[in-house]
This record gives C-alpha cells, sequence and structure tokens, in this order.
C-alpha cells in the first residue's frame, strides 16, 4: 500500500533550503520515493495551515519510507530542513487498488 509524505513548512532561510532539496531528492529517488505535488502558496479551501511550503512524496510502501526517512544519508543532511524551514511532516496511507 502506498504511503504520501505530507511536509509543510515556512521557508526561513531559502539558499540552505535549496541546499537541502539538492541533496534530499538523490535520497528520496533512491528509495523508490516520488515527489507528487510541491507548492509554494497552495489555495487554502477549508480552515487555516500555518506553514505555507507543500511538498507530497509517494512511496510504496511504509516501510520504503521508513528506510528513507531513517537512512544515514538522509539523517545526515535533515539539519538542514529544521533550520532553512521548519514545519511538519506527517505520513498518510494510501487506498489499495480495487
Amino acid at each position: 500500500m502506498p504511503v504520501y509524505a505530507v511536509a509543510q513548512g515556512r521557508i526561513e532561510n531559502p539558499e540552505l533550503l535549496a541546499q537541502y532539496v539538492g541533496k534530499a531528492l538523490p535520497t528520496i529517488n533512491a528509495h523508490g520515493g516520488r515527489v507528487v505535488a510541491f507548492d509554494e502558496t497552495p489555495e487554502v479551501v477549508e480552515g487555516e495551515i500555518g506553514y505555507p511550503r507543500t511538498v507530497i512524496v509517494e512511496f510504496a510502501t511504509l516501510e520504503a519510507f521508513r528506510a528513507w526517512y531513517d537512512s544515514p544519508e538522509y539523517q545526515a543532511i535533515l539539519p538542514q530542513r529544521f533550520e532553512a524551514a521548519p514545519g511538519t511532516l506527517i505520513v498518510a496511507r494510501g487506498l489499495e487498488a480495487r
């Protein structure tokens, strides 16, 4: 079952964020993930969001997500994301194909 990592953040350091993205994308690809959505200014239809920058990454399984997130390669660059764009990260399970 696919899972979706949904990150929302507030950009505080665009240059550091660009460095982080350049390093993070190869780690995502190496674990079979793919970015399916990216928006700096998403349209809020209901309610409020605290962090406007939204990124959604699809992984084939929760185990694949965990292998990526917990990998030494990603953990080494994760502090850059915290500094460049503090926010939230959640994982939502997808639906089985019918």
